[in-house]
């Protein structure tokens, strides 16, 4: 008989299991393999959705919604269809040369992306027909009975039936890193968060330790995961600045191009008497050719350049325009497990009976480190008593630490691996304690205990080690008296511990009487001698706080968002410099029912958000990008694909990171070291600094050509140049160095400014100044050169030739302006960018051989010149330099750096932008 799902899918916790089964058709034999391929013929494979895969032809296409690329495309069809099929083919040149580089960078993402997203065939036990069997993952249907062993991923959301010492690790979902310990017999009402509901196992979650039976209740798009999924398609993204500049930046040059062909074709009809179809055909040309055709490859190559460079450090763009939507982030809302910290619990503080504190250095599961007091090793004395504890540490243990290949490697409790960690740091592995104390018994942890103990003989003696939690373990310990060794002076260390985020055991050992002829489980130990405590931590990564400073110092507002425990999530805040008392902490609890208002006026105080659910971080984000705010969320787990969807730009988490993550994210972190997204950040300020450079050269070099061709119909003059020749100019010439310019390596310390405002125009004061200072020495100088050429009687031929061969060399001196805004051209080697010193000679061979090269003589115009010309025009060009060094030195006297930072001067000054 088949069965419905639930649509009531949040209460299989509450609910008694006779009523499950019920709801299931189902009972606690399992199901038959007919009545399980009917179920999973109507419910369909359990599996997760997932974004199609994206075709090379979709990638391809995509490069073409851009603004420019729409009027581009207009221009080539206009060219086309009033006869001047060279200008059109010059434009369709264009836009295939930026769709395929484009396309071939984002292709290149796409690869690496999936190359990360390794996919372990999950594999699920169930009891079918009676009797156990090992099957697909996606064969899992609802009604069926699992069992779950130590190290199994769980295959569907499951109600346990049964449980033992059963621990399972749902950071994935909840963000909390420490195990939850489930039990069958636990109740809960139907408000019960995820974390807490301690009879149900979730799809996606591994098993740590211990076993368990349970029904299955959900499956596929059904469980927690799957909605979660679902819920990341249902998102959208936030649009990345740089499409909103361009989207500006675009009309205001549709504006102004139909503005100056307009007055163009009005002077040359009422001015220079021309025919009216004549100038209209030629405004359109003239149109046609100031639209900065150059500009969509340059910007493509910039961000192709950053994104290789993002990939040198451990970023993966999977879609271009994030490269510099992370750098003009505002605020970063990380996630803590996995991101923050390392996700491997380990041992960090050591305190002894007498009160000597010991700390632990190393990170993770890889037992490499020391246990220092005050920076020290050790002395002899206490070094024994660390011995003892140690050993005891490594023999009360189920979990496995081992080297492999020259690698760690490990299986078992988080717990227990990281006290094998520890015991190495001080001499001892678990292979080698057992050898001199081979083990007798056990005592398993359960719940209800607290403590697990394990018994070995040594000497004819049998003794036990004993770990669990403190209150517990102190219990059966022999009260020192009423001396400051005494319980309750022992138990205010641990909840001191506790209080400062650590998660306590207690250790202790003794010898017990045993009787070999009786095959009885062993009684509770008592009269034991306390050893000391171990505090754990999931520490944090290395190098995480000094990159949370970096961020900061760069303008940028970090917060961290955690499932984690108050507490715990404090005391990683300590560490990383976000909070210093509790009162910084706002729990999810406070967030339940706050309003858009609220939480605006939570996140101008807080910075650190702990028990937080995953619509819970979605309402963050949101209320953040509606204070104005640009924010980069960065997760691993299932529970952060919501919010890594919603933000303007996602960094999921690469190595440990979930399928779902990735699929939600623009950019995707090798290492998973949140250092890594700081110097992602740096990369993507030095692609808009070169964007903006890119921009300038082709803005200006343009300007001051429409006001050449201005001033020359205004004058009653002839045309200075004809439509191919600036088509020639803008794509060619200035093509080949804007490309180059892409490649130049970044000026000063780019962290060591605020971030830019997403409401930031690309022309800001200083970039609007610039580019009428050069389009005005281009246009005027280069207006006077042209009156003077006519009146040395030469053709309008050759005039133009003449005049063509000088806004080239205005080109390559202006190249040398754009890289920088406040730093002096001549003090820029010009071999600090070996690929723009190339480009720029290239450009001007490239011009030089259309000089001589018969077919390019036809259509340019152009012909050789003399020496006495070079000189003098090479003379002339000199004078864009001599103004921009000028403007330079007028805009330092009015808004002067700031001490250390002369490259970072025009980042400070966002006022009266265009």
């Amino acid at each position: 008989m088949a069965v419905s799902a639930s649509t009531d899918t949040e209460s299989w916790y509450s609910r008694r299991l006779s009523q499950i089964y019920d709801t299931l058709d189902a009972d606690s034999d399992g199901l038959s393999t007919e009545e399980a391929e009917n179920r999973r013929s109507e419910h369909g494979p359990n599996r997760l959705p997932k974004a199609k895969a994206v075709t090379v032809w979709q990638i391809f296409l995509r490069q073409f919604k851009n603004p420019l690329i729409y009027i581009l495309a207009i221009a080539a069809i206009v060219s086309f269809a009033i006869g001047e099929e060279t200008d059109a083919g010059f434009i369709a040149a264009v836009l295939l040369v930026n769709a395929l580089v484009g396309g071939i960078q984002e292709w290149r993402a796409e690869r690496s992306s999936q190359a990360l997203q390794q996919l372990i065939r999950t594999r699920a036990t169930v009891i079918r027909d009676g009797e156990t069997r090992d099957i697909d993952g996606e064969d899992v249907v609802p009604g069926d009975v699992v069992l779950l062993e130590s190290g199994y991923r769980v295959p569907a959301d499951i109600r346990l039936v049964s449980t033992h010492s059963l621990e399972i690790d749902e950071s994935a979902l909840t963000g909390e890193s420490a195990p939850v310990l489930k039990n069958e017999e636990w109740t809960g009402d139907d408000r019960a968060p995820l974390g807490d509901r301690r009879n149900m196992a979730y799809a996606g979650t591994v098993v740590n330790r211990g076993r368990g039976r349970g029904v299955v209740v959900e499956t596929g798009t059904d469980t927690v995961v799957g909605r979660l999924a679902e819920d990341v398609t249902a998102v959208e993204g936030g649009q990345p600045p740089l499409v909103m500049r361009m989207e500006r930046f675009t009309r205001i040059v549709g504006v102004v191009v139909l503005v100056a062909a307009a007055i163009t074709a009005l002077l040359g009809i009422f001015v220079q008497q021309y025919d009216a179809v004549e100038m209209f055909l030629f405004a359109v040309a003239l149109a046609v050719s100031a639209i900065p055709e150059g500009l969509p490859v340059g910007i493509t190559v910039a961000l192709g350049v950053a994104s290789r460079r993002m990939a040198k450090v451990g970023v993966i763009v999977r879609r271009l325009v994030a490269v510099e939507g992370l750098g003009s982030c505002t605020m970063i809302a990380s996630d803590k497990t996995g991101t923050l910290t390392a996700n491997e619990l380990t041992v960090k503080q050591v305190q002894l009976p007498e009160g000597s504190t010991f700390e632990v250095t190393g990170e993770g599961y890889a037992p490499e480190g020391n246990v220092l007091q005050d920076g020290h090793p050790p002395k002899p004395d206490l070094a024994d008593e660390l011995s003892r504890l140690a050993r005891a540490s490594v023999l009360c243990n189920e979990g496995r630490l081992s080297r492999r290949n020259d690698e760690w490697t490990w299986r078992g409790d988080p717990t227990d691996i990281a006290l094998l960690a520890l015991g190495r740091k001080l001499g001892w592995s678990r292979q080698s304690a057992l050898d001199a104390h081979p083990q007798t018994d056990e005592i398993p942890f359960e719940p209800e205990q607290r403590y697990a103990a394990t018994f070995h003989r040594k000497n004819d003696e049998t003794r036990v080690f004993v770990k669990g939690a403190p209150e517990r373990v102190l219990e059966m310990c022999t009260d020192a008296s009423e001396g400051e060794f005494s319980r309750p002076a022992l138990q205010q260390q641990a909840n001191e511990m506790a209080h400062n985020g650590y998660r306590v055991l207690a250790v202790a050992e003794g010898t017990v009487e045993t009787d070999g002829g009786m095959e009885q489980p062993p009684s509770e130990p008592t009269e034991l001698t306390f050893l000391g405590f171990l505090g754990l931590i999931d520490p944090l990564r290395s190098g995480a706080a000094e990159a949370i400073a970096a961020a900061q110092q760069a303008g940028i507002t970090v917060t961290m968002i955690t499932g984690d425990h108050p507490e715990t999530a404090l005391a990683i805040a300590r560490n990383l410099g976000l909070a210093e008392s509790a009162d910084e902490v706002t729990t999810g609890a406070e967030l339940m029912d706050a309003s858009q208002e609220k939480l605006e006026e939570i996140l101008e105080k807080t910075l650190v958000f702990a028990r937080v659910s995953p619509d819970q971080k979605l309402k963050i984000v949101e209320a953040a990008r509606g204070m104005g705010h640009y924010v980069a969320v960065t997760g691993d787990g299932v529970n952060d694909a919501p919010a890594l969807r919603q933000a303007n730009i996602g960094i999921a988490m690469g190595k440990m990171g979930t399928d779902v993550a990735r699929d939600a994210a623009e950019l995707v972190i090798s290492d998973d070291n949140f250092a890594t997204i700081v110097a992602g950040i740096e990369q993507g300020r030095i692609a808009f600094d070169n964007i903006r450079k890119v921009i300038f050269l082709l803005i200006s070099t343009g300007a001051g050509e429409v006001a050449l061709v201005l001033l020359s119909l205004a004058a009653g003059l002839p045309l200075p140049l004809v439509p191919v020749q600036i088509l020639w100019l803008n794509l060619v010439t200035n093509g080949i160095q804007d490309v180059a310019l892409a490649f130049e390596p970044k000026e000063g310390d780019v962290l060591n400014r605020p971030p830019r405002s997403p409401d930031e125009r690309i022309f800001n004061r200083i970039m609007i100044e610039r580019t009428l200072v050069a389009a005005l020495v281009i246009g005027v100088i280069g207006f006077g050169t042209f009156v003077w050429l006519l009146d040395q009687g030469l053709s309008e031929a050759a005039v133009r030739n003449h005049l063509l061969l000088l806004i080239v060399l205005f080109q390559m001196i202006n190249i040398g302006n754009a890289r920088s805004e406040t730093t002096s051209l001549f003090k820029l080697s010009p071999f600090r960018s070996p690929i723009l010193l190339t480009g720029t000679i290239t450009a001007f061979l490239v011009h030089l051989g259309a000089m001589y090269f018969p077919p390019a003589q036809a259509v340019l115009g152009t012909a050789p010149v003399g020496l006495e010309q070079w000189l003098i025009l090479g003379g002339i060009a000199l004078t864009i330099a001599i103004a921009i060094e000028l403007h330079k030195l007028s805009w330092k006297a009015r808004y002067p750096p700031r001490s250390g930072t002369e490259e970072q001067a025009p980042s400070n000054t966002h006022e009266e932008e265009a």
